[in-house]
């Protein structure tokens, strides 16, 4: 059975001097011998801390925490298992068997922690606990899936399972489009909760809420172009065919009414609705590919696995809570498969 030797411990860090070294000693103290710190060019000494404090490190090619991901686990993990967690002390490096447990039992290839289970006082702003609602809501609308708490930094993943994400993201959308992957490619994912502690007063945040935000939420629709067409063109769609009855009824009243009439406005109101009617049925036929291309990707995998010698893993993605409930105080589980999830 895998163990701690099997683990890389991904940190990825910008100026953490004042908390880089204690999460640093944190993970080791739990038996974690490979820990790896990837800078994006701090200049506070927040390398020579890690390094003092028994982590390896790599100084990052580019810049933000989506890039410095990708780039550590290809260039530099090796390590059959990944557990990320952000360097701010806000993670605790003792429930890191509670992530890892689902990995080495096999049931799960990639695990998020759920920061709202048991979030501390201050660990996070009202703002900020409201946009987290939101974008987990936009989520499970979007894409299909409630995963309580996608934009958590602490997570454990299989090195084989994250290759199969195509991820692009530089910042801190990483975590959004690692849950939409997930999702995509029917990694099995399983919610665990964990404790969210507030930062220290001396450690300063790297987050812009409503930068960072407002990106979240282009990627999370972005993103709906190849994972569910159906929503991407129909969402435009509808808002097309509502501007063009809204415009259609304004020529009709003010004809019958006052006798007016508004043919260029009545034309324009005509366009609207026809290309609307058009990105629906587009999004419909795109929404039938995607799904036979999924069906297809999973039969060649079944066909691989047999050929392989090995039985294909149920892939789908399970969470401590169903679609539209409330976030679960608990470890309960639902498996949702991946072949009946939303498209």
């Amino acid at each position: 059975m895998a163990d701690r030797d099997d683990v890389c411990v991904l940190l990825p860090a910008y100026n953490e001097a004042e908390t880089i070294e204690s999460v640093v000693r944190g993970f080791r103290d739990q038996g974690f011998d490979n820990v790896l710190v990837i800078d994006g060019g701090s200049t506070d000494g927040t390398r020579d801390l890690a390094t003092e404090a028994g982590a390896r490190i790599a100084e990052q090619r580019g810049s933000g925490k989506g890039q410095a991901v990708r780039e550590a686990v290809s260039r530099h993990v090796d390590a059959e298992f990944v557990l990320m967690a952000d360097a701010d002390e806000t993670y605790r490096p003792d429930e890191a068997d509670r992530m890892l447990e689902p990995l080495f039992e096999g049931r799960a290839e990639h695990v998020i922690g759920n920061r709202f289970a048991d979030m501390q006082p201050g660990a996070m702003t009202r703002l900020n606990q409201v946009g987290n609602k939101v974008i987990n809501w936009a989520f499970s609308v979007i894409h299909g899936h409630y995963l309580t708490d996608i934009l958590s930094g602490y997570r454990a993943f299989t090195r084989e399972s994250f290759e199969r994400l195509s991820l692009s993201s530089e910042g801190f959308g990483i975590e959004t489009e690692m849950a939409v992957e997930c999702v995509k490619h029917g990694v099995r994912t399983e919610v665990v909760p964990i404790t969210y502690e507030p930062r220290p007063d001396e450690s300063e945040t790297n987050l812009r809420p409503f930068r960072d935000g407002g990106t979240i939420i282009v990627t999370l629709y972005r993103m709906a172009k190849t994972n569910n067409p159906l929503f991407y063109f129909g969402s435009v769609g509808f808002g097309t065919i509502g501007v063009g009855v809204a415009l259609g009824a304004f020529v009709v009243y003010d004809w019958v009414v006052n006798s007016i009439s508004h043919e260029v406005i009545a034309m324009v109101g005509g366009v609207a609705i026809i290309l609307g009617i058009q990105l629906l049925m587009f999004g419909v036929l795109s929404d039938m590919i995607v799904t036979v291309n999924r069906e297809q990707t999973r039969r060649l995998e079944d066909i691989a696995h047999r050929l392989g010698g090995q039985q294909p893993p149920a892939a789908g993605v399970e969470t401590d809570d169903s679609v539209g409930n409330a976030p679960a105080e608990d470890d309960a589980e639902t498996t949702v498969s991946a072949r009946d999830r939303q498209s």
